[in-house]
């Protein structure tokens, strides 16, 4: 069973429907250079038993869908939500994308999700083998204040060992570092260091999945993180989106 999840969060970062349809693209080209035809076509959320419309993938019909799916008065405060899901076929794992953002709550973590799912496959397909590359594609795309890839497994043992509330930072089996971070990050960890151009910082311990690191390995790179703090929590409310 497949069920593999990338992510990135930051603070306050108030931003319109059509902002935020332009950072989704920039996130949605980089999906679809990575997984190919798993991630080319994208469609509207929907009930299980509705067909969903696919979605052209330009501002305004991005922009559109994102407003449509929040409609309330309040979302510029609250952020907005909204999710796209990959065409499937077999032989594919599922793909969804979710964003939920833009608004200007203070105590409300905006966040960007991938995730892979699927019962029969593992994680030797494509886009979940190169999910480091999927972490540096939120980081171009959200310039997050943190991200990280993860199983269920490896995040169930990271939160266990250090106790941490679902928004605090902490890395998998690659993290994501916005500017600030990356600079407190110590050097020789058991991984690949890719600087972005912003100035983050993204740590694989993958090795662009040529590696499978373990649980162990994971629970460490977070301590010796953390001991360097480079994973800080951002300072509640969330008055700012990076550290």
């Amino acid at each position: 069973m497949l069920d593999v999840v990338v992510r990135g969060l930051w603070g306050v970062r108030r931003q319109s429907p059509d902002q935020l349809a332009e950072r989704w693209l920039v996130l949605l080209r980089g999906l679809a250079e990575i997984g190919g035809e798993a991630c080319g076509q994208w469609y509207e959320a929907a009930e299980d038993d509705v067909s969903p419309p696919s979605v052209a993938l330009t501002v305004p019909a991005v922009a559109e869908y994102i407003h449509r799916q929040n409609p309330d008065s309040d979302a510029d405060y609250i952020g907005r939500v909204a999710s796209l899901s990959a065409a499937t076929a077999p032989g594919r794992p599922q793909v969804e994308t979710w964003v939920n953002a833009g608004g200007s709550a203070k105590r409300v973590a905006d966040s960007c999700l991938v995730t892979f799912r699927s019962r029969e496959l593992d994680e030797s397909v494509e886009p979940v083998r190169r999910s480091g590359d999927v972490l540096s594609a939120i980081g171009a795309s959200w310039g997050p204040d943190w991200g990280e890839a993860y199983s269920r497994e490896e995040y169930r043992s990271v939160k266990q060992e250090f106790g941490l509330r679902p928004s605090a930072p902490r890395g998998g089996r690659s993290v994501y570092l916005s500017p600030g971070r990356a600079a407190l990050a110590p050097e020789g960890l058991p991984g690949t260091y890719t600087r972005t151009a912003s100035g983050g910082l993204l740590i694989d311990l993958t090795r662009g999945g040529a590696a499978q690191p373990s649980v162990e390995a994971i629970v460490e790179m977070n301590r010796e993180l953390r001991a360097a703090g480079a994973l800080e929590p951002l300072p509640v409310p969330f008055d700012r989106d990076t550290f």
